[in-house]
């Protein structure tokens, strides 16, 4: 556990070192540098989560190869917060938000080298892909439009609603079409943002949207075909309802009036009344 515990308090120290570069040469203000120190601080604390649960004693090679590249993600986010509404220093951001987009190329020829490869390392790059996506696309929201929030919303909207919908939930089978166009959109937003292409910055971010519904569309609609059909045991039972009770000795013996619901389209007009088995008698004064 004390290697899981100096993993978390490495990633930390690290982004202070990235973030102190960033200060040296570009600037940073007071809003970046607690942005990233968060940041690295929730990292840190959920990959050790991430750890445990897995009973890792540390992070694999490939794991540590995506560490490096969710640190300089955090250089991205400080940059982004720090520019508040204002444009970003591009010669920078970018040159950080290729490399990592490079390493996640990287990170998993050595997982498939190593014989590393884990649920837990899938997870983490995945995330980190996730993350540097939406603080992408915060940084293009003042140029182009808040709309393409919504391509960096999309994930954790799919998440959120995975947690109200049980169908949701299911395995989605491998498919290299999604994995092309996760790629595409660190790539489009990329591009976006740095304008190296002539005309407005919404065409790649709009190439980049259409690509992720197109997906994500795909992807829903498998889930609700394969959703699993409902079973008698998770229809509520039927309840019956005593609704009147005759004494014995009225007018011959007991007997009770019982409501059963039916289906509406045989009773339209509501609950069938049928009459149960008479009960046995009591005499009103038996001897004990």
């Amino acid at each position: 556990m004390s290697t899981v515990r100096n993993g978390r308090l490495a990633a930390p120290v690290t982004q202070f070192l990235v973030l102190a570069a960033l200060a040296g040469t570009v600037g940073l203000g007071v809003p970046g540098w607690l942005a990233g120190l968060t940041y690295a601080s929730v990292l840190g604390a959920l990959l050790g989560r991430g750890l445990r649960a897995a009973d890792a004693a540390r992070p694999g090679p490939a794991d540590l190869v995506t560490l490096t590249r969710a640190l300089l993600v955090g250089g991205v986010l400080a940059l982004v917060v720090d520019a508040g509404t204002g444009p970003a220093p591009v010669a920078v951001l970018v040159p950080l938000t290729v490399v990592a987009l490079a390493l996640d190329w990287v990170d998993g020829r050595v997982a498939r080298r190593t014989g590393t490869a884990s649920a837990l390392g899938a997870r983490f790059d995945m995330e980190v892909d996730a993350f540097l996506i939406l603080v992408l696309s915060a940084h293009l929201a003042p140029s182009v439009g808040g709309w393409v929030l919504a391509i960096g919303a999309m994930r954790y909207a799919f998440v959120a609603a995975s947690w109200v919908l049980p169908w949701m939930r299911r395995p989605l089978p491998p498919r290299y079409w999604r994995k092309v166009v996760a790629a595409a959109q660190g790539i489009l937003l990329t591009v976006a943002a740095s304008r190296l292409l002539p005309g407005p910055q919404l065409v790649p971010a709009a190439a980049a949207l259409a690509l992720l519904v197109e997906s994500f569309g795909r992807d829903v609609h498998w889930l609700w075909r394969h959703r699993p059909a409902a079973t008698p045991a998770d229809r509520p039972a039927a309840a019956t309802v005593i609704v009147g009770v005759r004494p014995a000795g009225l007018d011959g013996p007991a007997t009770r009036l019982v409501l059963e619901p039916t289906a509406r389209a045989a009773h339209p007009a509501g609950p069938a009344a049928r009459p149960v088995p008479p009960v046995a008698r009591v005499p009103a004064h038996q001897p004990v």
